[in-house]
Order: C-alpha cells, then structure tokens, then sequence
C-alpha cells in the first residue's frame, strides 16, 4: 500500500517545477538573446507565468494533500518526509503572499532590471532610482507577509529565501569575526606580496573567440556535460538554466584575459552542482540545490580554492601560454599564481581578490539592511555606498557605474541574497580542507589535470544529496562541525602569506 496523497503532491509539484524551468529560461534569454524592445513582451510573460505557478502552489488542495500525507498511516522513507517537509516550507510562503502582490512584484522586477541594463554603462543611477524604490517597497510588503507566517524577522523571512536555516543574528556574528579579521589579513598580504617578485600581466590582445574556446576546454576538463548545457556571453556572468539544460555566461575583456575566465570557472561550480542533482527526485522540491549559500560554496571551490591554486596553475600554464602564443615568463606557473592571487583593492565585486572579496559582501549586506530598515534612502544609497569603500578597503568608486550600479541583484528584486556569497566562501574552504583531507588523490589530480577525484566527492557529498539534509546538517556530517569561519581564515593565512 501506498501514501495516495504524497502520490498526488509528487505529480503536483512536478507541473510546478516544470513551470519553473520555463521561468529560468527566460531568464537566461533575457539576459542573452532578448531584443531590447521585448521587454515589455517578457515582463508580462514573467509576470503571468509566476502568477500561475503561485495559485498551483498556494492552492487549497496542496493543504489538504500534506494534511492526508502527513496522517496517513503508510510511512515516507527518508527522501520521501525530506520532500514532503520542503512542500510544507513552500506551501506555507505561497499562502502568505497574495497573487497580486506576486504579479505586482514579478512586473516591478522586471521593468528596474531592464532599466539597469541601460543606467549601468551610462552611469545613471538618478534613471533607474523609481524603479528601484518599487521594488524596494515591494520587496518589504512581500517580506513583512513571510515573516508574519514562518515566524521570522522581517530580515530573516527574506534570507530565508536564498539560505534557509540562517538567521541575522548568526549571519552578522560571521560578519563581524570576519570584518575583524580582514584588515590584519590584507595589511600582512599586501606586505608579503612586496617581498616577492612584481608579478608580470600577459600583454594582449586576447580576442573574445580564443577566450570562449579556452573557456570551454577548462569547463569540458573539470567535468561539464556540454550536451545539457552551454557557455553564452552576457552584461553580469550567472549560471541558469536546469540539471538537464544548464546554461552559464560570463564577459570578457580583450585586454584582460582573466576576467572572463574566472567568470566562466566560478559559473562552472554553479554548473556542476545543477549537473549533478540527483535525477530520480527532478522537479520536486527536495531535488533542488541546497540553498545558494551551499551554491557559492560549489562555485567558489571551483574558481577560488582550485583554480588559483598552485596544483592548477602548474597545469593550466602551458595550456595557457598556448592558447594566447605566449613567448615570455609572464606564462609561467609562479607567475600566474602571483597574478591569480594578487592582493589590492578594486572597485568592482566579480573582480576582487580572494581576501578583499569578502569587504565587499559585508558592505552590501550592511546597506540592504539599512535601506530595508528605512535607516537609509535611496537617495542617500551612492555616497553610503563610497563611504563603506572608503572606510573598509580604502577606496572610492570614480562612478555610481563602479559602485551602487555595478551588481544586478537589487534591481532584479534579490533581496537577502548577498550574505551567501560570503557565507559559500566559508563553506567552500572547510568543504574543499575535508576534502583533501580524506582523499589525498584530489590535489595530484589537480595538478595534471585530472579532475575525476575531486568532482565523485562533490557528487557524492554535496551534489547528489540535494535537499535531503540542511545546510547545518551537511556540514556537520561531512566536516564534524556546522559552519565555521575558521577554515576560510586558515585557508588564507597559507595561501597568502607564506
């Protein structure tokens, strides 16, 4: 015998996850391929299919199904309750948020991210301002409503969204261990870089064409499926898609070669995560990824513990020097690695460091707050966003374009997503130290190439297990404790400074 109504929510879900993947397509074609007179066209499209997504999920039917599946007397094995949990968690946000609060929402979104498009390279911040604070006032009414039903704060119900489990209060604990750490560790970075030798930048042109193909060989090494997925350019990298069709893009530079590439690196850990979910529990809620904390740590181990290690660079330099003809040292692997690991200040978010990276993720999540809390307006957004530059890594933007513009998430309604890129960066160094840790054969592999043992632990560990445990619990059962920002401070103390 069987339980007849988790049955019928399975069937249920799978049409709303089938949706969903629709969504995530014209996400992708929107930032890709969209004619720039569709956007109204597409705003609607969003708009019409998430409202149907919203009345299937918050449907009283739903209710009723996880009510019979809950007391039926036929038992869930272990993937079976962990879907039926996160049908609950989904059902209960639906119902909380009403259908014209959702199209409202999806219509505001879509309007301020096709003005970014246009007030970024123009550096016009005052053009897309009233678009933005729609979204902001949206963005509150549609917490303020979660909150309310899951029993969080207001903060709390929008993290909830991107990194479930976490809360303010342990988010700003990292924050502040981390902010405290990051002065000490940059001054002492920047003073052992002096001592060694300058590091030589390759002199280009690199063409954008030989940048994408070399992009695509690095993505077919570590393992990507290119017959469920492809590489496309795009304003900001992401990667989008599904486990069956996943698509990434990055941007390049004629001058800079590295840019675009540890674009394509670090959207090719997102890639190899959504690759490897597991296929039998497709479309339900429990076969999604874990999170986008546990998504940055994925791509963050790859284009970050990886691919500005030393093991990788030994390998990829030849690989490197070929593609570009390049003639002088500057190609070489210590080189390369002084390159990939330089330490200075910079502007834009995608382009910093590994040490510096994290400054720029406590600024942004600092000025959400304030901007979500009314302590801060979106008039006064660019200067408060030029005095956190200045006062945690010295610097102030030349232009709103390299400040307040330069990241699509706000204007596209991600609000609370920020934290997890610095919450992944933690997560991907105590991932990537067990690792290697339990198998010795990962770090030799990196080095000739042979990625095979480091991607089977991610599958085992981390890919196929989807959402059947929590983000605490993973951790715990593969590394012995829950989330602990001491493996990312260890990681950079031997990196940099020795």
């Amino acid at each position: 015998m069987t339980n007849d109504a988790y049955i019928e929510l399975e069937k249920r879900y799978r049409r709303i996850g089938i949706l969903n993947e629709t969504v995530s397509f014209l996400h992708w074609d929107t930032a890709t391929a969209m004619p720039k007179g569709a956007s109204s066209a597409r705003a609607e499209q969003f708009a019409q299919l998430k409202s149907v997504i919203h009345t299937l999920t918050s449907c009283p039917e739903i209710g009723e199904l996880i009510g019979k599946a809950k007391a039926s007397k036929y038992n869930l094995n272990g993937w079976q309750q962990a879907n039926l949990n996160q049908m609950v968690r989904q059902w209960t946000k639906a119902t909380a948020v009403p259908e014209e609060l959702v199209v409202a929402f999806s219509k505001a979104c879509s309007a301020c991210e096709a003005s970014w498009r246009k007030a970024r390279p123009e550096d016009d911040f005052r053009s897309v301002k009233p678009l933005l604070q729609n979204v902001l006032n949206l963005t509150r009414e549609t917490a303020a409503v979660k909150a309310e039903a899951l029993g969080l704060s207001t903060y709390d119900a929008l993290l909830d969204d991107y990194e479930p489990g976490y809360c303010e209060s342990e988010v700003e604990g990292i924050f502040q261990d981390i902010a405290s750490f990051l002065p000490n560790i940059i001054d002492d970075a920047r003073s052992a870089q002096s001592a060694r030798p300058t590091p030589i930048m390759p002199i280009g042109p690199f063409p954008i064409l030989a940048q994408k193909n070399l992009g695509q060989y690095f993505m077919k090494a570590l393992g990507f499926d290119f017959a469920h997925g492809r590489l496309d350019t795009s304003l900001h990298p992401f990667c989008g898609g599904t486990p069956d069709d996943v698509r990434i893009t990055s941007r390049y530079d004629e001058a800079n070669f590295i840019s675009g590439l540890m674009g394509i690196f670090h959207e090719t850990g997102h890639a190899m995560y959504e690759q490897g979910l597991p296929a039998r529990w497709r479309y339900q809620p429990v076969g999604y990824s874990l999170g986008m904390g546990m998504h940055e740590s994925q791509s963050l181990l790859i284009e970050m513990q990886v691919c500005r290690s030393r093991p990788f660079l030994h390998w990829a330099a030849p690989i490197l020097r070929k593609a570009f003809n390049g003639q002088n040292t500057a190609w070489d692997a210590e080189n390369l690695f002084r390159l990939h690991t330089h330490v200075k200040p910079d502007f834009i978010r995608v382009d910093a460091d590994e040490i510096t990276y994290p400054a720029h993720i406590i600024i942004r999540y600092r000025l959400e707050r304030a901007l979500l809390a009314e302590d801060l307006s979106l008039n006064d957004l660019p200067t408060a966003w030029n005095d956190m530059m200045k006062e945690l890594l010295g610097i102030v933007p030349p232009s709103d374009r390299e400040g307040c513009l330069q990241d699509l998430h706000w204007y596209d309604g991600a609000w609370g997503y920020f934290p997890t890129y610095t919450l992944g960066a933690i997560t991907a160094a105590q991932l990537y130290t067990t690792a290697r840790e339990t198998n010795p054969n990962i770090e030799d592999g990196i080095r000739i190439g042979d990625f095979f043992p480091l991607i089977s632990w991610l599958r085992t560990h981390i890919h196929g297990v989807a959402r059947l445990k929590s983000s605490s619990e993973l951790l715990t059962n593969i590394s012995g404790e829950p989330l602990n920002p001491k493996f990312f401070k260890d990681h950079l103390q031997v990196r940099y400074l020795n």
